[in-house]
């Protein structure tokens, strides 16, 4: 069977763009629920599960984690369409982890640091990608993502401590021939981006006053992925001590 475009493009570039990627009523059951959660779950999270920007002003949430624990977003880790479309490029069975929500609230000072997803993952072989979809327009202005195409072919750079609550580690060492590389994509509302785990990506800050720059993610691992425990104990550990420098209660 030849491979697909989108699984060569893929396997080329380390990042696709797959515009509108659900169906419309589909799209619309997942941002209700998502807004379900938000409004019904979200004020009884523990700090670790709900990050903000500024904890005194709840529209600042910026990033939420662990949303498997929810009958709806534990079922919808086995949506087919998701299921399908991991499997197809990761070239093998896959899983889902837990869902997530991403967001940079207009007015805030939110970055996201260069960075790899694996090295936070520690998974070998590197059989990991990120579905991220996007719930708002998403350009320059209010933060886009921007890869480095091909990044994912030249292993994991050295990471060091950022101090930016949500991205704890960022890559040390990076540069203007990375920025010269980087290819900023803008998105509308329920395009989808796909990202190899260790394609270098990251986005600046949020510049609207009025635009939030919302995502909903899910990151699926292919059968064959093993971790490595001792790196990612290691990894743990100092996500650990960063929240707790932070004040944050788990």
């Amino acid at each position: 069977m030849s491979e697909s475009p989108l699984k060569a493009q893929f396997d080329r570039d380390g990042f696709i763009v797959v515009r509108q990627f659900l169906p419309s009523d589909e799209f619309a059951e997942l941002r209700a629920n998502l807004d379900r959660y938000i409004t019904e779950v979200v004020p009884s999270l523990p700090d670790s599960d709900a990050f903000y920007h500024d904890r005194s002003r709840p529209e600042t949430l910026k990033q939420l984690q662990h949303m498997g624990n929810d009958p709806f977003f534990a079922r919808y880790r086995q949506h087919p369409r998701w299921q399908s479309l991991a499997s197809e490029l990761i070239g093998e069975p896959s899983e889902s982890q837990a869902p997530e929500w991403f967001n940079k609230p207009p007015g805030t000072e939110h970055p996201t640091p260069p960075h790899q997803d694996n090295f936070y993952f520690c998974l070998r072989p590197a059989n990991v990608l990120t579905l991220w979809l996007a719930l708002d327009d998403v350009d320059a202005e209010n933060g886009c993502l921007r890869y480095v195409r091909g990044s994912h072919l030249e292993g994991i750079r050295p990471h060091l401590r950022t101090g930016v609550l949500g991205f704890s580690q960022g890559i040390a060492d990076y540069g203007p021939d990375d920025e010269a590389r980087e290819v900023e994509i803008h998105v509308a509302p329920g395009d989808l981006l796909v990202h190899h785990g260790e394609t270098i990506h990251r986005a600046d800050v949020n510049r609207s006053a009025t635009r939030n720059r919302r995502a909903f993610a899910q990151v699926f691992r292919g059968e064959s992925c093993r971790r490595d425990e001792a790196a990612f104990t290691r990894y743990e550990a100092a996500l650990e001590s960063q929240h707790a420098q932070m004040g944050l209660a788990t």
